[in-house]
């Protein structure tokens, strides 16, 4: 049975072959170093190095989900069929690096959350702001020389 102060936040894992012989801890809440799972068992498998790419990993399939939902609506000459399936094509395939970024969140490590949601604050910026800049109407500045004074 599960019990929280025997094992610090942290779940036994046990083989599915029934075996004791790797035996793991999963996290069940938030902490900080590189002894993370990220996607794959044994990656990155406590090495600094490799951890650094996990996070790099995470950071840019965040990124890549943001671009992807700004992606202009398909061209007017292409066939209607055509264009709905570039679309879907599209969707799914972000839907594929969005849920991967959500299980690397599941690792439960504050650098993999922080890259997370740092690599889609960065993908915003880069792909949505020059969009919603566009449409946005200009607004013109006021120079104090425009600028109405009461008389006296």
């Amino acid at each position: 049975m599960y019990d929280e102060r025997d094992h610090g936040g942290r779940m036994d894992m046990h083989p599915s072959d029934g075996s004791m012989s790797k035996h793991r801890m999963m996290h069940m809440s938030f902490y900080w170093g590189k002894d993370a799972i990220v996607l794959f068992s044994g990656w990155p498998n406590q090495d600094l190095g490799m951890y650094v790419l996990a996070l790099l990993c995470v950071f840019s399939l965040a990124v890549a989900i943001e671009v992807l939902s700004t992606l202009p609506a398909v061209k007017p000459g292409h066939k209607p069929i055509a264009g709905r399936m570039i679309q879907a094509t599209v969707y799914a395939f972000r839907m594929a690096l969005a849920y991967l970024v959500m299980l690397s969140v599941m690792s439960f490590n504050l650098g993999i959350f922080v890259a997370a949601v740092g690599g889609h604050a960065v993908g915003f910026f880069l792909a949505k702001t020059p969009a919603l800049a566009k449409a946005e109407p200009a607004h013109e500045t006021m120079s104090s020389t425009t600028l109405i004074t009461p008389k006296v």
